[in-house]
Order: structure tokens, then C-alpha cells, then sequence
């Protein structure tokens, strides 16, 4: 964790919390309200996301300054939807920051950025295809399935979670590789290195889609191995009102 930051001059808001809002006005602080895009075109030092859909639009959108996330659970430090008085830190300067790496998965039909987690999923209900999971260079395990997940370590207390998955911290430079419903029962589930891990889509018997943070990013193509790796942080204000990564 960073030392406390100098006030913020331009405040953004990505989303919609009109109680923040009036809050940021009230205090004299120049407020920018909107889409993601749009609000980061007005250069904000810092700004409020209003959930978690809203941050993952920052990302997406490329936000490289401070967010300060409303509502959008543990995982992210993020501030109680309610807790409006939060604001008050960002105007006199005292919060923290805290990084959440973020992941780029790269197939040979483009790339995409996720902050939570990477799925590989069939496109049609009820059916199933072949994964295979590398570790490098090194073949991990094939298995059929439902799909895959990838999770970050604010992805490994959502979805991948759900999965059975292992909940793993911040700073420690892995992810965590969940099977999602698996043909058979002896498939393990993986923590590697955030960097090395690689998916290929063994079958083309039914179409698979890649998923970016829930968002569909394309159909993958069977043979094709998918590369994922570290790409930057999403940075993270904190105050006193935010909670802990485990609450």
C-alpha cells in the first residue's frame, strides 16, 4: 500500500450514484458524471466507480489514475454503496492505493483485457467440449467440461469461487484454474503463475466463446492455443470506510 495521495482537482464519477455526486458538489470538488469513456476524457484525478460493472468499463476503457469503488464487494476494497460520506477522503487527499493485476488473454483472432477473470465456455447450453490447460511449456492436464475459468485474484472470490476454486490474495503473482463442471470427478483445479498459463480448445464438435469479466470477447478456434498473461493493475483508492480483501 501506497502513502496517502495529495487532494484530488477533477473527480469522476463512472456510473450512476447520484448521492455521490451531490456529495463531491456540496464539498466544491469539480465532478465529471458519466460513462467510463466519457468520464476519462475529462483527465479526473481520481475516480468513483458505482459497482462493479463500472469498473470493469475503466478498465476496459483504460483508466490509469486512482478508483474508488461504491458497491462493487471485498474483493475490489471497495466502499459500501451507502457509505457516501467516503468521499470526503478523496477531497482532502487521504486515502491509500493498492494494486489488482489484471490479465490479457491473446488468440490468434485478437486480444482482450479482464480485471476479474477469463472463461472459456461453450456457446450452446448443455453441451460440452475438451480443454487442455498449460503451464508454460508444460502441459498441465486435458479434461471435458463445461468450460475453464482463469481467475485473478478479485476474479478467485466470484465465479471461480463458486467453481471450487482456491481464493487467492493479492501480491502473490498467481491465478487461480478452475474446470467448470467437469465430465469426470479426478479433475483438479490449479494455481499458477499469472504469467505462464496457456488454454486450447481440443474439440470443435460445438462452438466455444471466450469471456472477458462476463462479456463475451469472440468464438475461439479449436487447435489454437489461448496465451494469458499479466498486463499492468488496475490501481485502487482506499479509505477508511473500504472493506478488506477477506471481509
Amino acid at each position: 500500500m501506497d502513502g496517502p495521495s495529495e487532494g484530488a482537482g477533477v473527480v469522476g464519477v463512472a456510473g450512476e450514484h447520484p448521492a455521490v455526486v451531490d456529495a463531491l458538489v456540496d464539498r466544491g470538488v469539480e465532478t465529471v458524471q458519466g460513462e467510463a469513456r466519457s468520464v476519462l476524457e475529462s483527465d479526473p484525478d481520481v475516480v468513483v466507480a458505482a459497482g462493479e460493472p463500472a469498473v470493469v468499463d475503466l478498465v476496459r476503457a483504460g483508466v490509469d489514475v486512482p478508483v474508488l469503488p461504491f458497491g462493487a464487494g471485498a474483493a475490489l476494497r471497495s466502499v459500501p454503496a451507502l457509505g457516501v460520506d467516503a468521499v470526503t477522503h478523496l477531497v482532502r487527499g487521504a486515502f491509500d492505493t493498492v494494486e489488482r493485476p489484471l490479465l490479457r488473454a491473446v488468440t490468434p483472432l485478437g486480444e482482450t483485457v479482464a480485471l476479474f477473470d477469463l472463461m472459456l465456455v461453450t456457446d450452446e447450453p448443455a453441451r460440452i467440449s475438451e480443454y487442455t490447460v498449460w503451464c508454460g511449456a508444460e502441459r498441465v492436464q486435458s479434461f471435458r467440461a463445461d468450460g475453464v475459468v482463469v481467475a485473478t485474484p478479485a476474479g478467485s472470490q466470484g465465479y471461480a469461487r463458486a467453481a471450487d476454486g482456491a481464493v487467492v490474495a493479492p501480491g502473490t503473482g498467481v491465478v487461480s484454474v478452475i474446470p467448470i463442471s467437469p465430465f469426470a470427478t479426478n479433475v483438479d483445479s490449479w494455481v499458477l503463475d499469472e504469467d505462464s498459463v496457456g488454454l486450447r480448445v481440443e474439440r470443435d464438435e460445438t462452438p466455444v466463446e471466450l469471456l472477458a469479466d462476463g462479456r463475451s470477447s469472440g468464438l475461439v478456434v479449436a487447435g489454437e492455443r489461448l496465451r494469458i498473461r499479466r498486463d499492468g493493475s488496475l490501481t485502487l483508492a482506499v479509505v477508511e470506510e473500504s472493506l478488506g480483501f477477506f471481509d
